[in-house]
């Protein structure tokens, strides 16, 4: 973001209290008109609570205008390349208001490693301005359905992570500060390459919180869905020239991890298969980006830094939006919680590809475009995602029978005198926990609450319908299983899921 030059801000900050700081300093007040209609980029008029911010071509100009002159006519399609810096949570100023049933198109860049080797970010990713839905409200819920996604990155560079003891307080995700100078947070700059080239601003020094145990650099090819892990002079090359290697957005604010330039495993082919690692709506209260979720969120239970809550805190505030599930892709359909009026949608950390559990801690993290479009569902009161998943990536067991097996299933039923046959369609709930097996009960007990099913019940549809899945390690799973369509139609899901697998 632009530092702003010959500006204080008091007299901004007086005019608006509620306006955060950073966003005080970084866009300051123009008192003049806005700019002229045929300057503003297509999409990109942001309306805030407080205003609206105006982004013009070519310039770094914006306009605040007072909160008598908010526009609040939801608007049909909106475009959004800003990041919140690692946090997520009511703070955050939203964007829009986007139509029910408009479409949201964003340029995300990547999470974890260039936000975990950036000393200034106090989550583990670099996620969207949320933005504000018409129409929804806490105990409501949104479907996200993702229309395309593509990587934009041309390479990245991860692996399995270790801290550096003595750079961070409780946790190197949130709470980092350079060891030499004392400074929490600080200003930080790339100076060459390897893992020594993050430096302080203040003073200088080295001043990462991580290091590869082990990694690997990884070039893409996007059009053909195929990678190639490469060798440590290839490495170095990218290193060079890291931020256009890693197509980081403008407004990013992180620094490229290809800078590290960590090359331990070359020549590795792999296929590629994007998907969103957090993607949701917004908690209500603020937490770490990466932190939204109940098994990195458990690190916030007792926190030494100003995140630290207790448990009942945590499971009350989180949306579960950070999941790392590989099949949030290309085709799905997210219904996502409303915990915070407007909802405030948001997405990032963009995955090229990852197996299930992600066993290695992280996957390759790339920048990328996303475009979504936006339902709400109203009174469907969620405490985490219920995903629609593409028919490729059901377990075989909850996959519809086409029309031939339904046929013999009728004629089964004949046989034997049972003339009732259920209508069903896939649901997966996301089950959240400490760890796996508290993961896989609570997404069960979400399932039978949302549901209305018996837990038992729903016990025996996962078996001899559906799937228990891990997303991630240590703590995040799918709960997959065919549920009567009676019970969707009255959730007021029943359309989406005849929609999506193309049920009568």
């Amino acid at each position: 973001m632009l530092a702003p030059t010959g500006f204080s801000g008091d007299r901004e900050r007086r005019m608006y209290p509620n306006v955060s700081r950073l966003l005080i300093d970084t866009f300051p007040l123009n008192t003049g008109p806005p700019p002229n209609t045929a300057q503003i980029q297509t999409c990109d008029e942001l309306r805030r609570p407080f205003g609206t911010l105006y982004t013009v071509k070519g310039t770094t100009m914006t306009t605040l205008l007072p909160e008598t002159d908010l526009k609040t006519t939801p608007i049909n399609r909106l475009r959004v390349d800003q990041y919140t810096n690692g946090l997520i949570g009511p703070s955050q100023p939203m964007l829009g208001p986007l139509a029910d049933g408009g479409t949201l198109i964003t340029g995300t860049p990547p999470g974890c490693w260039g936000p975990m080797i950036t000393p200034a970010f106090e989550g583990g990713h670099e996620v969207t301005q949320p933005v504000a839905i018409a129409g929804a409200e806490i105990g409501d819920a949104v479907a996200i359905k993702i229309k395309s996604m593509r990587v934009t990155s041309l390479a990245t560079s991860s692996g399995v992570m270790s801290f550096v003891e003595g750079r961070y307080n409780g946790d190197p995700f949130v709470s980092k500060f350079c060891s030499k100078c004392g400074t929490e947070h600080p200003a930080s700059y790339v100076e060459g390459i390897g893992e020594d080239s993050i430096r302080c601003n203040n003073c200088g020094a080295e001043v990462s919180a991580f290091r590869f145990s082990h990694g690997y650099v990884i070039v893409f090819d996007a059009q053909n869905q195929v990678s190639l892990t490469v060798n440590q002079d290839i490495a170095n090359q990218l290193a060079g020239n890291a931020c256009e290697m890693s197509a980081l957005p403008e407004l990013a604010a992180q620094h490229s991890i290809l800078s590290l330039a960590r090359a331990d495993i070359p020549g590795v082919a792999a296929h590629m298969r994007p998907f969103l690692g957090n993607i949701g709506t917004t908690p209500s209260r603020d937490l770490p980006d990466s932190h939204n979720c109940a098994d990195f969120g458990q690190y916030l239970i007792g926190a030494p830094h100003r995140f630290g809550m207790t448990r009942e805190e945590l499971h009350a505030a989180k949306t579960d939006g950070h999941m790392d599930t590989n099949s949030i892709r290309e085709g799905c359909v997210l219904i996502c919680p409303v915990k915070v009026p407007g909802a405030g949608v948001y997405m990032g950390d963009m995955h090229a590809q990852q197996g299930n559990g992600e066993i290695a801690g992280h996957a390759t993290d790339c920048s990328g475009e996303t475009e979504v479009q936006v339902e709400v569902i109203k009174n469907l009161t969620l405490e985490g995602p219920i995903l629609l998943q593409n028919l490729d990536d059901l377990p075989p067991m909850a996959r519809p029978m086409n029309a031939l097996q339904r046929q013999k299933v009728r004629e089964l039923g004949e046989r034997w005198g049972q003339h009732e046959i259920e209508e069903s369609g896939p649901i997966t709930f996301i089950g959240s926990g400490e760890n796996l097996n508290v993961a896989v009960e609570n997404g069960l007990k979400r399932a039978a609450s949302v549901t209305g099913l018996p837990y038992d019940e729903v016990l025996n549809r996962a078996t001899i319908t559906g799937s228990i899945d891990i997303s991630r390690l240590p703590g995040t799973v799918r709960v997959t299983f065919l549920c009567p369509m009676n019970v969707l139609d009255r959730l007021g899901i029943g359309h989406l899921v005849r929609e999506k697998y193309d049920l009568a």
